[in-house]
């Protein structure tokens, strides 16, 4: 079987690369990148494509393969959400209408939590029948709710491929801590600065709860859509749901309450400022996200993480302090940091 894989060099995608070169029935897997990466894991080949508007042509790098994974998103320049649409919805559209004209037979998309509508007001957690109209105020979740819709045309119009759609939580894995820290935080906080002893309070915010899994249990989930004969959309999370006290208890502080307006004013000043690269649309979504009910992925994918999302939390701060990363273009690592101090290992909980 051979594997293509779009936008294979960033956070999930190099986790989905490896977690495919090792699985028995994968004899081939391409790794499409923008720019070719110095990481050179075993089993995986690079190809470098663009698959903007007028970018690299999609077929012929599809053809012959049994399987797409498409990976490839741009969070940035959240300033100019008309660049983000040409990367994140029309690139979209070209890989899928290149994957049905090379005859692929299996399209796995990575979708979000994202694209969902608000949740219920009794935070009850959600199946994969639950709206996936995304929250208007935002970028990214408008373009991950647009793309669902056009899913929704594609799988009628080619009822012989077989779609997937992958709708996980926030993915965290230590390599991927400085490109993270970059998009969402940029230069306000120095990352070193996320530590134990120097961040004694954790703002405790009405609403603020979300589920995290790590990156290589994610991709555990995609290949496992790439081998088996499933269709349609799969909730990923693991336990337990993260709110300030899970966040207080991995940084060993003390949470304090803040209410959301002013947590998110703040923010508002910062990005007038120029100060932060994630808009207050994007903070507004988070307080919306429902929680997702998973049932769907362990029973027909045969799916359970390895990891808490305690431990996908502690592996991203550890690699905050550390200056992880990896050697490709979106992964590279942040200066090494001095006086690191290991984190805890947290409690495995759920």
């Amino acid at each position: 079987m051979k594997a293509v894989v779009v936008g294979a060099t960033g956070n999930a995608g190099t986790s989905v690369v490896r977690h495919l070169a090792g699985e028995p029935q994968v004899t081939e897997v391409l790794g499409l990148a923008r720019r070719i990466p110095d990481w050179h894991p075993p089993g995986v080949r690079w190809a470098e494509a663009d698959v903007d508007p007028g970018g690299t042509s999609l077929e012929p790098l599809f053809d012959g393969a049994d399987a797409v994974v498409h990976l490839a998103w741009r969070f940035q320049p959240a300033r100019d959400p008309v660049e983000t649409w040409r990367t994140n919805v029309l690139g979209t559209v070209r890989v899928c209408e290149a994957a049905a004209a090379a005859g692929v037979r299996a399209l796995v998309y990575a979708s979000s939590v994202g694209a969902y509508a608000p949740g219920p007001p009794d935070g009850r957690p959600v199946d994969e029948s639950w709206p996936t109209h995304g929250w208007p105020g935002a970028a990214y979740t408008r373009e991950k709710a647009y793309v669902e819709r056009y899913l929704d045309g594609y799988q009628l119009a080619h009822p012989e491929l077989r779609v997937v759609r992958m709708r996980p939580g926030f993915l965290f894995k230590e390599t991927a801590a400085s490109e993270q820290w970059r998009i969402f935080a940029g230069g306000l906080l120095p990352q070193r600065l996320i530590r134990p002893d120097l961040l004694p309070l954790v703002p405790d915010l009405p609403g603020l709860r979300f589920q995290a899994l790590h990156t290589d249990d994610a991709a555990a989930a995609y290949a496992a859509a790439v081998l088996r004969p499933v269709r349609g959309p799969f909730n990923l999370a693991a336990d337990p749901v993260v709110d300030a006290r899970v966040l207080a208890d991995l940084l060993e502080a003390r949470t304090v309450p803040l209410p959301a307006a002013a947590a998110r004013a703040a923010l508002a000043a910062a990005w007038r400022l120029r100060l932060v690269p994630a808009d207050p649309g994007l903070f507004d979504a988070v307080l919306r996200l429902p929680l997702l009910d998973t049932a769907r992925a362990r029973e027909e994918l045969g799916w359970r993480p390895r990891h808490t999302a305690t431990e996908a939390l502690a592996a991203f701060l550890s690699g905050l302090r550390a200056g992880a990363g990896l050697p490709t273009p979106p992964l590279h690592a942040a200066a090494p940091t001095l006086h690191r101090r290991p984190y805890a290992r947290p409690h495995a909980t759920g």
